[in-house]
C-alpha cells in the first residue's frame, strides 16, 4: 500500500513538471521608474539585487525555479509583489499613487519588512540582505523623490482620494 502511494506521488511530481507558469521576463521599460526619477548608481544597484525580481517586469530566475511546485510558489510571490509595487509600470500610475508608493517603500524598508525573509533565507540572494547603510540609502532616495513631487505638484494632487461608500438607500 505504501509503495503504491509513493509511486503515485512520484508520478504526480513528474507530471507537474510539464505545467509551468509564464515567466516574468518582458523587461518593458516604457513606464519604468527610471524614466521619470533620478536613481543614483548605488540605489539602482540595491533595487536591482533586492527588489526588482519581485517588483519589476524582469525577474532573474535561479536554477531551482525550474522545479515544480517551487516555480508556482515563486510565480505567486512575483505576481503579488508586482501587484503591490511594480517599478516597471511606476510612471503610468497617477502622481498621488506614485507618492504613496514612495511612502510605502520607506515604511517597508525602514521596518525591515522588505526584502522578504523567504527571499534571503538559507543564503539565497545574499546580495539582497540590506545593511543599515543600504536601507538608509534607499529611504533617503525615496524621501528625496517625495520632496521633488511636493515641489512640483500641488499638495492636494499628492494625496490619495478616499473612496466614499455609496449612499445608503
Amino acid at each position: 500500500m505504501l509503495k503504491k502511494i509513493l509511486l503515485g506521488l512520484g508520478v504526480i511530481l513528474i507530471l507537474i513538471q510539464f505545467i509551468r507558469p509564464e515567466k516574468n521576463e518582458s523587461n518593458d521599460k516604457t513606464h519604468d521608474i527610471s524614466t521619470k526619477y533620478m536613481i543614483p548608481t548605488e540605489v539602482n544597484h540595491l533595487l536591482e539585487v533586492a527588489c526588482n525580481d519581485c517588483h519589476s517586469n524582469k525577474t532573474l530566475y535561479p536554477w531551482y525555479s525550474q522545479i515544480q511546485p517551487i516555480a508556482w510558489w515563486m510565480n505567486h510571490h512575483v505576481e503579488d509583489g508586482k501587484r503591490h509595487l511594480n517599478f516597471s509600470t511606476f510612471t503610468s500610475l497617477p502622481v498621488a499613487v506614485q507618492n504613496h508608493k514612495f511612502e510605502e517603500t520607506i515604511e517597508m524598508i525602514d521596518e525591515k519588512e522588505m526584502p522578504l525573509e523567504s527571499y534571503t533565507f538559507l543564503g539565497l540572494h545574499k546580495e539582497a540582505n540590506l545593511s543599515d547603510a543600504d536601507r538608509k540609502a534607499i529611504i533617503d532616495w525615496a524621501k528625496a523623490q517625495m520632496d521633488t513631487l511636493k515641489a512640483n505638484y500641488p499638495a492636494d494632487s499628492l494625496k490619495l482620494k478616499r473612496r466614499t461608500p455609496p449612499p445608503a438607500n
